[in-house]
């Protein structure tokens, strides 16, 4: 593991896509904790759930950041350095309360 992101410069301030996993939702799955993309504001859920929507979605469009979610952690992580950092400040605000999987 890096210990060091080089991609900071790349986290924005963004508006999250939907209240829990984006694709979840639409499939009627569950998941275990969301992860925002800090590129583009996709909702996705984590490594540990069944489909892993989040990292797809790095695979998919190759933004590199995502934050902890559920509610927002204070954390972000780096797909490509592989490595954890703190938001500090930049964190999140959730738009609302996010529904926990059924």
């Amino acid at each position: 593991m890096n210990t060091q992101c080089s991609h900071l410069d790349e986290i924005r301030d963004v508006v999250p896509s939907a209240l829990g996993c984006e694709e979840c939702l639409k499939i009627g799955s569950r998941w275990v904790h969301l992860r925002l993309c800090r590129t583009c504001g996709h909702v996705g859920c984590c490594d540990d759930s069944p489909h892993r929507h989040a990292r797809k979605h790095f695979h998919a469009t190759n933004h590199p950041i995502i934050e902890g979610y559920d509610p927002p952690e204070g954390w972000g992580y780096c797909y490509i350095d592989d490595v954890m950092f703190s938001l500090g400040k930049r964190t999140t605000p959730q738009r609302g309360p996010i529904p926990r999987y059924v």
